[in-house]
């Protein structure tokens, strides 16, 4: 089985590595990653400037590794450039930070397995509900164990498996759900700062509110310490506002 690994949180992450550690067993893994942390960056890419790959030595594994200039999106393409047969499986993460309801927007991590997804090929993004001292030995674990299996059964065309896991060990882990998107809303505030020049400048900040954790979410899953297992796909078409739409666009037409 051949793996592309990657993530948002760069090159030199310890979620990376404890990802790559353990898909390495399973075939051969090759890990594509930017150079630096782009998380938030969604599904960016870069068309007005050069993309540069960086062979990179990740200590103690024998897995071909790159830093790349670009963002997470990027990875995944140049992750397939050049190769004989593209990966069976893409695997983004282990992401510091949970990736719950509309966080899949913005995540880097979702991105890159969306870009794998449009590209055909089947693609997990896995992060862990925690940014400091992460626990990433009870994702890892599951990864491990579900990698393969996910890689041979049939599945759904233009689909990614969004997985988020508790920060705790295999044993404190209370199970795995088949789960929805919550929502969360962010109370996201811009500060105006100063800097030492006395130039202004902007900070986000804010805290996470829970619009919508009932049972079968993935917000509720991660509660519960359970790992979450949302599957995602591109089309967001609003699809019970079409006759809406249709009788607004029907009108225009009549004005």
């Amino acid at each position: 089985m051949r793996i592309l690994v990657t993530n948002d949180d760069g090159i030199a992450a310890p979620g990376l590595r404890a990802l790559a550690e353990a898909l390495a067993p399973l075939g051969e893994v090759v890990v594509c990653a930017p150079e630096r942390e782009q998380s938030c960056a969604g599904h960016a890419i870069t068309l007005h400037k050069p993309l540069r790959l960086k062979p990179t030595e990740l200590e103690g594994l024998a897995v071909e590794a790159y830093a790349c200039s670009g963002t997470p999106a990027d990875c995944v393409a140049l992750g397939r450039y050049g190769e004989p047969r593209p990966p069976d499986l893409v695997v983004s993460g282990i992401n510091a930070g949970a990736n719950l309801g509309e966080e899949v927007y913005y995540s880097g991590t979702v991105a890159a397995a969306m870009e794998a997804c449009l590209q055909g090929l089947r693609s997990l993004a896995v992060s862990v509900t925690a940014y400091h001292d992460c626990d990433f030995s009870g994702a890892a674990d599951f990864v491990r164990r579900f990698a393969p299996l996910y890689a041979e059964a049939a599945a759904p065309e233009g689909v990614l498996l969004n997985v988020n896991v508790p920060s705790l060990s295999p044993a404190e882990i209370a199970g795995v759900q088949t789960t929805r998107l919550g929502r969360r809303a962010y109370s996201n505030v811009l500060e105006r700062r100063q800097d030492p020049r006395g130039r202004p400048y902007f900070w986000y900040h804010g805290e996470a509110t829970e619009l919508d954790s009932a049972d079968g979410t993935d917000i509720a899953a991660i509660q519960a310490q359970m790992i979450s297992v949302t599957p995602v796909r591109f089309d967001v078409t609003a699809y019970d506002a079409t006759d809406y739409t249709s009788r607004l666009v029907a009108r225009t037409m009549d004005a």
